[in-house]
């Protein structure tokens, strides 16, 4: 007779929220890794080729309702959000009975800054019981120590430049704006808004060179940093390779991220693109 104590734990079923990027399907792939049952959510717009692997619920921004039924139906009392997503457009005649309840918070909500519009989501999800999880905590090695894991090191140009694009994305935190920053030679050539860091990097790449005093001088970096007060669960900034791709295309020397407080997609791989590419990458200790 077999002892209870030697049975493999029943891991409870997981729900991800999944936007665009990769970081929804490694989330998905290593509960499969560690035999977790998930249900991935897909809202209208979003489309996500990985997903057709996995028990998919389909949902629509306006029924609420109809989504909470779902998850519960699939007994997921734990819910995750992971990548990227656009402000949806609502049409009040959509709304379900659920949706109608909570429409004026909704409308609200959607019109102020991303910290305040997620803090606004994860309560009503709070609100119907489930917990809110976050991917890091999913996922083992996404949040990195302080160091410069890559071949090539920052300058002391390169750290005044990260000092004071530090200084920037602080205080678009503040104003719950963005989380990146573009500096080089001490100016700032871009911050991120709702676009993106890719469109902000795109801008740099097609703007930058015009802005920089000295064309043999500090190519710049890119600084990402969580906003203060922001809720870690659901939005953490995040890099990968393509990041890296996009520092490059861009002109720059670098990319800085916060140490314990960026998402990075694939170490390895991150790591890999960018020594091919001749960049850094520098987890830094806040100031």
């Amino acid at each position: 007779m077999t002892s209870g104590a030697n049975l493999p734990a029943v891991l409870d079923p997981l729900a991800i929220i999944a936007g665009e990027g990769v970081l929804p399907r490694l989330v998905a792939e290593e509960c499969r890794r560690i035999g977790r049952p998930c249900t991935i959510v897909v809202f209208e717009g979003i489309a996500l080729d990985w997903a057709k692997d996995y028990p998919v619920i389909p949902a629509i921004f306006e029924k609420p309702g109809r989504l909470f039924r779902a998850l519960k139906r699939a007994n997921c009392a734990e819910v995750t959000m992971a990548g990227g997503m656009t402000r949806p457009k609502l049409s009040p005649l959509r709304f379900d009975i659920k949706g109608l309840r909570l429409a004026p918070r909704i409308l609200a909500g959607l019109k102020k800054g991303d910290n305040d519009t997620l803090a606004m989501v994860t309560s009503i999800f709070e609100a119907e019981g489930f917990k809110i999880t976050g991917a890091h905590d999913l996922l083992e090695g996404l949040l990195i120590p302080a160091g410069i894991p890559t071949r090539a090191q920052p300058s002391v140009d390169d750290r005044a430049d990260a000092a004071r694009a530090e200084e920037i994305v602080t205080a678009l935190g503040r104003l719950d704006v963005g989380q990146g920053a573009v500096v080089a030679q001490g100016l700032c050539l871009a911050t991120e808004s709702s676009p993106g860091t890719d469109r902000m990097l795109e801008f740099v790449a097609e703007t930058g060179a015009r802005y920089r005093p000295d064309p043999d001088g500090a190519r710049g970096v890119l600084l990402k940093a969580p906003k203060q007060g922001q809720d870690w669960r659901v939005d953490l900034p995040a890099i990968g390779p393509r990041t890296m791709e996009m520092a490059a295309k861009a002109g720059l020397a670098g990319v800085v991220i916060q140490s314990g407080g960026v998402l990075v997609l694939g170490l390895e791989d991150t790591v890999a693109k960018a020594d091919e590419l001749g960049l850094f990458l520098w987890a830094r200790d806040p100031s």
